[in-house]
Order: structure tokens, then sequence, then C-alpha cells
């Protein structure tokens, strides 16, 4: 499509700029950059949406600012904080659900830290290649099973096709107390050239209360919150 439309508009010029050097000029400058157009397409870079629980930072209908470890951002933009902090009972389920607005094959992860968003883990270790222009490409990631502290879950909505339908799934909360705790959603893209920053990993968070069940133990495997 990008190749028919850059003959379209080098024709177009062809019939419009007909007379004179410096139209001649011109002509001969627009076709190289439609020459270019074509040698050179747009690489695609998958884009997602925190739709559940809400997003601690504004995001627009793509899901940027998203790029940036642990939590979303650029560099050059730390995104807008929301505010928004969701309540949740420990030990209880907690929906997840997710709109990946631009498709890359791939999956999702998700993990919590309770103190500091230092606390999450790096981005999953990815598996990667060179193509023959030379770029380097994802190919896999680790995925960690079962999943352990402060990984929640990993390897979930496992793609290879476009969905316009949202991932949703259920997890289940550790049963601690948490005023300020941070959940992370990530998404891991394969087949994707390096982002600058963030590699081959999309990225948002959200701010979660924890209140401990009473009726259940306190999950050890987690720690405790600092006062």
């Amino acid at each position: 499509m990008l190749q028919l439309r850059a003959r379209r508009l080098v024709y177009k010029l062809k019939r419009t700029f007909t007379k004179g050097h410096v139209m001649k000029s011109r002509l001969l400058h627009i076709s190289c950059c439609a020459v270019g157009l074509m040698a050179f397409p747009t690489l695609s870079q998958a884009h997602f949406r925190l739709l559940a629980p809400a997003s601690w930072l504004v995001e627009n209908q793509l899901g940027d600012p998203q790029k940036a470890a642990p939590c979303g951002g650029t560099n050059g933009d730390f995104g807008k904080p929301t505010y928004a902090v969701t309540d949740v009972r420990g030990g209880s389920s907690l929906h997840i659900k997710v709109q990946e607005t631009v498709y890359h094959p791939g999956h999702y992860r998700v993990a919590l830290a309770v103190n500091s968003p230092t606390e999450l883990p790096l981005d999953p270790k990815a598996q990667t290649m060179t193509n023959d222009k030379g770029t380097i490409m994802s190919v896999s990631a680790e995925v960690m099973s079962p999943a352990t502290p402060p990984v929640i879950a990993d390897g979930l909505f496992q793609h290879d096709s476009k969905s316009d339908q949202a991932f949703e799934t259920d997890i289940t909360v550790p049963n601690i107390n948490c005023r300020n705790c941070t959940l992370q959603v990530i998404e891991f893209m394969e087949q994707h050239p390096v982002n600058n920053p963030g590699q081959f990993t999309y990225h948002h968070c959200a701010t979660l209360h924890i209140t401990a069940d009473p009726g259940k133990p306190i999950d050890a495997a987690w720690p405790k919150e600092r006062s």
C-alpha cells in the first residue's frame, strides 16, 4: 500500500510540474523522497491500554506514554498521573483487562511491588536475531513458570494474530496489607525492533490499596509493608 501511494504521488507530481528547471528540481527531490518511502517502510510498534484496574497515568487512545520501564512514560514525557487508587481485599480476585491498540505478537506479565516500583522485576530477557537489513529483532522471551513474587502471572494472552477484543483475566491478590502497592502490567513484543526506551516491552501500572482478609493467613512470600 505504501509503495502504491508513493508511485501515485510521483505520477501526480509529474503531471503537475512539467515546465521550468525549478519545477524539475523540485520533482526530482520529491520523487527521491517517494522512492525512500518505498525502500524504508515504517516499522510497526505494538501498543496497549490498561483498562482495569485504573492506570496510574493518563493514557491516550493508543495507551501512550508506555515505553519506559517500569511503569510507562518516555524519555521526553514522564506522563500525567491520574491519582487513581483501586481498593482490593487481600486474597481475593482482581480483574485485569487490556486492549491492544496496535497489534504485535507477544504475551503479557503481571507483577506487584509492595513498597516501591523499584521492587518490580526487570523486563523479560529476550532472544533476538538480526534480519537481512541489519536490524536487531526480538524472537521470544523467558516466561516464569510457575510465577513467584514479585511476579503474579506470566505468559498471559499469548497471541500471534490481531484481536479486536480486549484481553481479560482474574488474578489472585496476595493476602497482605499494602496502602500503596504498584501493580505492573507489561507486554513483551515478538518480531519487534529495539525501542528507546523499553527495548521490546511496553509498560503500564496501577496503584492498589490492599487490605488483608483477617480470616486468611498473611502471605509470607511477599515483603512486609514499611511504615
